[in-house]
């Protein structure tokens, strides 16, 4: 059964200028996600994103996650801060929420952002999606963070880690998950958007995570070429840039969204 998911959802706010609405990823949260770059992000937009349920202060679903549903608490968020148009940042299980907000509504769309993500979920990717899910569903959740570490670290940056501090970092995860994370791992496994990507006629950058273990480079690029006249840009980092690389990942997401205000 898919439950809607209309229930108000936690909303974080910040900055003035234009808009700028943020769609997190999977198992993550706004601030899990944007926080590193939140001010450079709040320095020259208004910032609006919400948490998906089971994250942050949003209650969990009862039942499946419905992506139409996120996708409209997205724009209730917009419509709830005065954005009649504003710029769209898509992050993993983001992205494609944002692609389906960018399809239903371009008028209102400026530029759009999509970063470490899929259309669809291709067997590999689905095979990461469902151990993670069974392994929280089963309760192990400290084997569930030592398998995130090695899945979303490029391996560059996990292995500049000691065993030691992998340990803590596996701990500490293993405390914060949220309680969502089945739920919106779940939406990864059937979330498709290729049929939207198509209808997509904002300015585009993707964002591709070269070392990114979890989304792999080819299901990113697979997805930029199939957006019309999307721009490309790389980031050196596995599946998490606001960890491994985060003034970068701001100062692309930046510097594009500037030249698409004055183009």
């Amino acid at each position: 059964m898919t439950v809607s998911t209309r229930a108000a959802f936690a909303r974080t706010v910040r900055g003035k200028g234009p808009g700028l609405l943020l769609a997190h990823g999977a198992g993550g949260g706004i601030d899990a996600n944007y926080g590193p770059i939140m001010d450079g992000l709040a320095a020259r937009h208004t910032v609006v994103g919400v948490d998906y349920p089971g994250s942050g202060g949003t209650p969990a679903a009862q039942g499946r996650i419905d992506a139409d549903d996120l996708v409209d608490q997205l724009i209730a968020a917009a419509d709830a801060e005065g954005l009649d148009t504003f710029a769209l940042s898509g992050y993993s299980l983001g992205g494609p929420l944002a692609i389906r907000l960018a399809a239903r509504y371009p008028e209102r769309v400026r530029a759009l952002v999509l970063s470490a993500t899929f259309a669809y979920a291709d067997t590999r990717t689905e095979l990461v999606a469902s151990i993670w899910q069974q392994l929280y569903e089963a309760g192990q959740h400290t084997a569930l963070a030592a398998y995130l570490n090695l899945m979303a670290f490029g391996e560059p940056a996990l292995n500049a880690l000691t065993s030691d501090q992998v340990r803590g970092a596996t701990e500490q995860l293993a405390h914060t998950l949220p309680a969502g994370t089945p739920g919106q791992v779940d939406l990864v496994r059937r979330i498709d958007v290729r049929s939207d990507l198509p209808l997509i006629t904002a300015p585009t950058l993707t964002i591709l995570t070269t070392a990114d273990p979890l989304v792999s480079p080819a299901l990113q690029r697979e997805l930029a070429a199939a957006i019309p006249g999307a721009e490309v840009a790389e980031i050196p980092t596995g599946h998490l840039p606001f960890v491994e690389q985060p003034q970068h990942w701001l100062k692309l997401i930046s510097s594009f969204l500037e030249r698409a205000a004055t183009s």
